[in-house]
């Protein structure tokens, strides 16, 4: 019955399908650029926000897409755009990657990141790495520097540093507000936070799409446990075909649905527009699983969307045809 049911879904989705698959998979739409970030989805409301705090979110992620717009503005690669969007939200103590990063059970940061170029199907991941400034600068260097995709632990930072990448020890992502947040869940006061990711998506001049997410993981998590956010195809995927994919939520849900490549599976198999393929496995799917989080995503033509099925989503976009917002909220466009 299940079979059947998820059949007639994709057969209705496909009625409703929108004109932009009228251009051809082979044929790459050049000179308009797009890029879309994200900060984490999950209780994100506004009676939860300080004038104040929300502030300080709304200007970091307008820093981060003006700084990502910059590089495609002048020609620059997807890859370079998500890369720099993506560093310098590892650097701010606001998102749970980098240097924001929360605390496992251990009471240690263990961070994963990963990225993918669409226009060759090369990608790069690093996971439960405790030293790397900028995991995200690590994984592109997996996957530029090595024949490899994904290195883990001690062996990823021993790569990092003979990479010349910046190292750091541990007080450096030592922050009061996450330690808290660790205390509490240690004196079982709360549940955590367990929906904390940046990422990015983008579409440069020349046709080419990237994707790119870090993470500090889940707060209180098991020792060891790696999430989607370092997994090619659950929480990463880029494709010049079809399009690019930044997940965050409940890591362990998006591995089991393969979600972030399963967006471009249901684009290319099904013929579904990518919206209906973000709403199908966000707002259906998952939510039916119990599974929380959401996506950012763009295609080849340029359409992007900002899914989830939380309150909130830190997100913020920007296209060369002057569309442009920074939002939280989930009724905020």
């Amino acid at each position: 019955m299940k079979k059947y049911l998820l059949g007639f879904i994709s057969f209705t989705l496909l009625a409703f399908s929108s004109c932009q698959r009228a251009t051809p998979r082979n044929e790459k739409i050049k000179g308009k650029y797009v890029l879309v970030i994200q900060g984490g989805a999950g209780v994100i409301e506004k009676k939860f926000m300080t004038p104040e705090k929300e502030k300080k979110y709304h200007d970091k992620l307008q820093q981060v897409i003006d700084s990502g717009v910059l590089i495609l503005k002048r020609g620059g690669s997807a890859l370079d755009a998500v890369t720099k969007c993506i560093t310098l939200m590892e650097d701010s103590p606001l998102f749970n990657a980098g240097k924001g990063s929360v605390f496992n059970a251990r009471g240690e940061n263990e961070m994963d990141a990963s990225i993918m170029d669409g226009k060759n199907l090369m990608a790069g991941a690093v996971a439960n790495v405790h030293t790397i400034k900028n995991p995200i600068l690590a994984a592109r260097a997996v996957m530029e520097h090595t024949s490899h995709v994904l290195l883990i632990s001690k062996g990823a930072e021993l790569f990092a540093k003979k990479q010349g990448l910046q190292m750091e020890d541990s007080s450096y992502f030592f922050t009061e507000k996450r330690w808290k947040s660790y205390l509490m869940v240690k004196d079982k006061k709360s549940q955590g936070e367990k929906h904390g990711t940046v990422g990015a998506v983008a579409l440069d001049k020349r046709g080419n799409l990237a994707a790119g997410t870090s993470t500090g993981g889940m707060t209180y998590k098991m020792y060891g446990r790696v999430g989607d956010s370092p997994i090619i195809g659950a929480g990463t995927y880029a494709d010049d075909a079809t399009c690019a994919v930044s997940c965050t939520g409940h890591g362990e849900f998006f591995i089991r649905n393969v979600v972030a490549f399963d967006i471009g599976a249901l684009m290319k198999y099904s013929g579904l527009s990518l919206k209906e393929a973000a709403n199908y496995l966000i707002l259906i799917k998952l939510k039916k699983q119990g599974g929380n989080g959401g996506l950012i995503a763009v295609d080849r033509t340029g359409h992007f969307t900002m899914t989830f099925n939380t309150p909130g989503m830190f997100r913020a976009y920007a296209t060369s045809e002057g569309f442009h917002g920074v939002a939280m909220y989930g009724d905020e466009k």
